[in-house]
């Protein structure tokens, strides 16, 4: 059995993942009225990544026979100034995830809640690759930076991603 503490800890962490989805929407939103429909196809993807990351959440709580609490959330950043800025604000995010998966990580130890940290290996693994796509993504943009040419083809690479959950 969780404590009521680690309990409301997952709980956080599964609503957090629902409003990442919610802020990559945005950005999405931002990039389509800005024309770059493979840059909103990059966001968009993210965000059904982000509703995954959620889902296993929810199943891990039930799992453990415990109720996944869901609550709302603030508004999400709606204003940029470039595609670059959606993508620095999105490792900026990232970063918050993570360290918010390793305060998790840190409670679930703390409590030697072993399931719990087994879980949470998955996340902190997928932090590390969050974190350096965007920031690979963020390089790619300030090397291009006015170059339309550069930004066309990067559009059509990232039209090109798609998002398939792991069995």
């Amino acid at each position: 059995m969780l404590s009521e503490k680690l309990l409301n800890g997952l709980n956080d962490q599964m609503n957090f993942e629902f409003y990442s989805a919610h802020a990559y929407m945005a950005m999405a939103a931002y990039c389509s009225a800005e024309g770059l429909d493979g840059f909103a196809n990059f966001f968009l993807v993210q965000a059904e990544e982000e509703r995954f990351h959620a889902m296993k959440f929810y199943n891990f709580i039930n799992a453990l026979g415990e109720r996944a609490i869901m609550t709302g959330f603030p508004s999400p950043n709606n204003e940029f100034t470039s595609v670059r800025d959606c993508f620095e604000k999105a490792l900026a995010h990232e970063k918050e995830v993570t360290r918010r998966i390793y305060k998790l990580s840190d409670l679930a130890l703390d409590e030697r809640e072993h399931a719990t940290m087994n879980f949470l290996k998955w996340f902190i693994d997928e932090q590390v690759e969050e974190e350096s796509l965007f920031d690979t993504l963020i390089q790619k943009l300030k090397r291009i930076e006015n170059d339309s040419n550069s930004l066309f083809m990067l559009d059509n690479e990232l039209a090109q991603r798609t998002f398939t959950p792991e069995a």
